[in-house]
């Protein structure tokens, strides 16, 4: 896709989640469009909207109105399994809850997704390992969850998410469940890999502290966008400069 070209556009979104009788609105008329290489940080109060953004956006929950094009891709023109295998193929997602499979090594829990895909498994293991080493975990690839820190853990994550070379990566609040140190080790890495390599991230957060580190900032009340901001940000320090949490 003609990389001049917005990679994701959202038009008249609209979410509604029904319980018998009652409707709550959770995505009024949004519109959105990001762009090939951006790091976009969604913030907002409790029941604003923004979870519900990600997972429509990325195709994960159903929308009840509008159209979310993704690399040139209506998400809700295809049918549900070609709509999971186009997310398995262009989207990585880095979640609060680290939903790693404690009996697999940090390696086998990278590359079992590219091995869902067809990938085959000697290049599934090379880029495994190839992802490791980028977020600084080389010489941990054979422990498993349980032998590392929760910043290890996450950091294990975003590269299970970045190894299948994703258009977009879908972040939702990647650092909740991170002390300070470790939180901003991980936003260190995810502003290191937009930066340096030009991937596209959209990431949800509760955290001023995170959220002033975005380049760009967009703030929901009551499932509209109120806000759309540029800001200035420092770069951040090597990941391998780092120490590991």
């Amino acid at each position: 896709m003609n990389s001049d070209q917005p990679l994701l556009v959202a038009t008249g979104v609209r979410k509604v989640y029904r319980t018998g009788s009652v409707a709550v609105v959770a995505l009024d008329d949004l519109n959105l469009a990001v762009r090939h290489g951006e790091l976009v940080g969604v913030m907002g109060p409790s029941g604003s909207g923004k979870t519900t953004l990600l997972n429509c956006l990325s195709g994960l929950d159903g929308i009840d109105g509008g159209r979310v094009e993704v690399d040139g891709h209506d998400l809700f023109a295809m049918s549900d399994a070609a709509r999971t295998e186009h997310r398995a193929r262009t989207m990585g997602f880095v979640f609060q809850a680290f939903n790693l499979i404690p009996v697999f090594s940090a390696v086998e829990n990278v590359e079992l997704p590219l091995l869902l895909v067809g990938t085959r498994p000697r290049e599934a293991r090379r880029r495994a390992l190839d992802m490791l080493d980028r977020v600084g975990l080389g010489h941990r690839v054979e422990h498993r969850p349980s032998e590392m820190s929760g910043g290890e853990q996450q950091r294990v994550t975003i590269a299970r998410a970045l190894a299948g070379r994703p258009a977009v990566v879908w972040a939702d609040e990647p650092t909740g469940n991170l002390d300070s140190a470790m939180a901003d080790q991980v936003m260190d890495l995810l502003c290191e890999l937009n930066q340096d390599e030009g991937q596209t991230i959209v990431l949800v957060t509760h955290d001023s502290a995170i959220g002033a580190r975005v380049p760009r900032l967009i703030r929901m009340r009551d499932g509209r966008l109120v806000e759309d901001v540029h800001q200035a940000v420092t770069t951040p320090v090597a990941i391998r400069d780092l120490p590991l949490g």
